[in-house]
């Protein structure tokens, strides 16, 4: 019964017309910004590399890498497994293009997140609720998008993490699902309660080699398989555009399960890495949205290509017709669509070693997005509560999310995934709609920035030059008011 009222309210949110409408918002920011994806990439690779963290907020490579920690996980590896499964090779094609035009989704709502961010108990807070509040003036919006956040990212989302651990896991080393769940469900305690708080520094440390690992392999295969090249690349884009015999039928599927899968990587429109752009301490809200649409190139271009290859340089996967339920190619029988596609891939070249290695990386990948999720959900309690008995709910939280890990451990992979869709679809469709109200100061921020450029300058903000809500925090030389009175102090 519940998996029938969640496919249900999922076929609802990701009707034709969401993806339209992401694909709409992601064509109109990239014309009005004169595709800034293109025309600043060497400005965001020497942004990454500069700017200082402070006592309340962090650098601009400490937002990428937060941001990235929580995009590079399950979507890379089972999500890109699992676009291919329904919407055929022809799903990777359109999981490249939300990518390119969500480039400037992702700036717009990054700059708008340093734009209206605030300072809460000495940190750095923002995101979608606090620019619908401060930029539209809606707060009843931004209250339905915090609390919307927060079923999201404590309830629908955490489950697809922690059910790709338990499946990697089984599918490695026969460990019950069960097990893997309390396991995991242990040691995300223990981090977000502060107990062993090293166990998050650990994987922080670690994710970063784990990617390397993992890109390293998916060369391998790539350099192992390189005639193959022309014939893999023909396939993705017949199947993009419905002229591939076998995958012509699902043409539909394929630009959905892209849009879906792509967006669920790169996060970009989502509003999630709003959250920790807005973390970041800058001289110009315009870098932090420079940098955040850089992340998603690595995430997808990267990691995200470097399974689709891997999957389909070795021919391991199974596409399923979505409507009809027929099988349209089958050369895993019995494998689930999700991590067992790409462990079956490795484990073509590397014989008994792509199942462990696959699981291990799901698990450090999932385990920091998990943790991302946290930051998240906590940011949206913090401006829903806004320090009225703050430290009651955010135990009720740590409760809930630990609750919607183990209950998505045990779980079939397309029930988790149906679910996290539902939180997806959600927050997709409210933070959209604020960013394409509240595209102008953005607009405004990248016009002064690229002009202070033009002048030889290193950019630094004055909002109240614009007329912008929230200028106190941006008004001579960007920092608020009170860091400069303690300096003058």
């Amino acid at each position: 019964m519940l998996d029938q009222v969640v496919n249900t309210v999922n076929g609802w949110l990701w009707s034709p017309v969401l993806v339209g409408f992401i694909v709409f918002c992601g064509i109109y920011f990239s014309f009005r910004t004169r595709f800034l994806q293109i025309r600043h990439i060497k400005e965001m690779v020497k942004l990454i590399a500069s700017g200082k963290g402070s006592d309340a907020g962090v650098s601009s490579f400490q937002a990428l890498a937060m941001s990235l920690s929580g995009r590079i996980g399950v979507g890379n590896i089972a999500g890109t497994a699992t676009g291919i499964a329904f919407g055929g090779p022809g799903s990777v094609f359109w999981m490249w293009v939300i990518t390119f035009i969500g480039a400037a989704s992702a700036f717009v709502e990054s700059t708008l997140a340093q734009i209206y961010k605030e300072k809460q108990n000495g940190e750095y807070r923002g995101g979608p609720a606090y620019y619908i509040e401060k930029g539209l003036g809606w707060k009843w919006f931004a209250i339905v998008f915090a609390v919307a956040t927060l079923l999201a990212m404590a309830v629908l989302m955490p489950g697809i993490q922690a059910n790709a651990i338990a499946d990697g896991i089984e599918n490695a080393f026969g460990i019950d699902k069960t097990i893997t769940g309390l396991a995991v469900v242990l040691l995300v305690g223990f981090t977000i309660f502060g107990g062993v708080k090293r166990i998050a520094r650990v994987a922080e440390f670690i994710v970063p080699f784990m990617a390397a690992g993992y890109l390293l392999i998916a060369i391998a295969i790539v350099v192992i398989n390189f005639d193959k090249i022309p014939e893999v690349f023909a396939l993705i884009f017949k199947s993009a555009f419905g002229t591939e015999e076998l995958f012509g039928g699902i043409i539909g599927s394929a630009v959905m399960w892209g849009v879906k899968r792509g967006l669920y990587a790169n996060e970009a429109g989502q509003g999630t890495g709003a959250h920790p752009a807005a973390a970041a301490e800058v001289s110009h809200p315009a870098k932090q949205g420079l940098v955040q649409a850089f992340s998603i190139y690595l995430d997808v271009f990267l990691v995200v290509t470097s399974t689709a290859m891997m999957i389909l340089f070795t021919n391991q996967y199974n596409v399923i017709n979505e409507k009809t339920g027929k099988t349209i190619t089958e050369n895993l029988p019995g494998v689930e669509p999700g991590p067992g596609f790409t462990q079956a891939a490795v484990d073509t070249i590397l014989p008994g070693f792509g199942p462990g290695f696959i699981a291990i990386a799901l698990f450090f990948f999932a385990f920091t997005t998990i943790y991302a999720y946290y930051y998240i959900a906590e940011t949206n309690l913090a401006y829903l509560v806004r320090g009225k008995h703050s430290g009651k709910a955010f135990v009720v939280l740590k409760l809930v999310l630990i609750g919607s890990i183990f209950y998505g451990s045990v779980k079939t992979a397309t029930t988790a995934w149906a679910m996290g869709d539902i939180g997806l679809g959600i927050m997709v469709w409210l933070n959209l709609i604020a960013i394409l109200l509240l595209f102008k100061p953005a607009a405004i921020a990248l016009k002064d920035y690229e002009e202070q450029l033009k002048q030889g300058k290193d950019p630094v903000f004055d909002s109240s030059k614009y007329g912008i809500n929230n200028a106190d925090f941006w008004k001579d030389g960007y920092r608020h008011k009170e860091d400069k009175q303690k300096e003058v102090s």
